[in-house]
């Protein structure tokens, strides 16, 4: 594991777009529709428990939560989608922001699309894989609770949605995901190794 993760540390929470620190450096970016896991996944890859606030609420988390790694590396927890209990307007202004986001900030070097993998490519997670579309983004789609199933399901499942975004232009990865069994930890880190700068740096491993 690359030992910057394990040092994340909450940095800024933004319910606008100049709201967030400055646009520098690198970002990588989790969006998922509410309850697939991403709040879990940051954690787990970090080695923090409560990094991520996981709420049994769907949509708890309103702005972007931006965590930094170093000085010029960050995570950030998009807003969760879907069927979040607020109204419509509050729905307007999460996407609004999210599109803002993900066209505008020049330091977004990756989206991560968490997606439960007992429920993949809803109509939000098109929403979001068409926002990414317009912004070139590399792209990974992360399939956790990869344990609620059996192995041959989940390998069938990825399969299945990598077919599915097959056509897809740019970088697009696909992973098995677990929380609970540590499952695709290192293929992730490796990913995010090379998307925020730290192929060949002093925090690589």
């Amino acid at each position: 594991m690359t030992p910057i993760y394990q040092r994340a540390r909450f940095c800024a929470a933004a319910a606008r777009l100049d709201q967030a620190p400055p646009d520098e450096g690198w970002e990588v970016a989790f969006a998922g529709r509410s309850n697939a896991g991403k709040s879990s996944a940051i954690n787990t890859l970090c080695r923090q428990r409560q990094l991520a606030r996981i709420s049994k609420t769907p949509g708890r988390t309103q702005q972007l939560i931006f965590f930094a790694l170093d000085d010029v590396r960050r995570l950030v927890d998009l807003p969760g989608y879907g069927y979040a209990k607020v109204s419509e307007t509050v729905k307007a202004r999460w996407q609004g922001l999210m599109a803002d986001y993900l066209q505008r900030r020049r330091s977004l070097a990756g989206l991560v699309v968490v997606m439960d993998i007992r429920h993949p490519l809803t109509a939000f997670d098109s929403r979001m894989l068409a926002w990414r579309r317009q912004a070139t983004l590399p792209l990974l789609l992360l399939l956790t609770k990869a344990d609620k199933l059996g192995r041959g399901a989940a390998r069938a499942q990825l399969e299945r949605v990598k077919n599915v975004v097959a056509d897809e232009p740019g970088q697009v990865e696909a992973e098995l995901f677990s929380a609970q069994a540590h499952q695709g930890v290192e293929s992730v880190h490796a990913l995010l190794d090379q998307w925020l700068g730290l192929d060949g740096s002093e925090d690589s491993v």
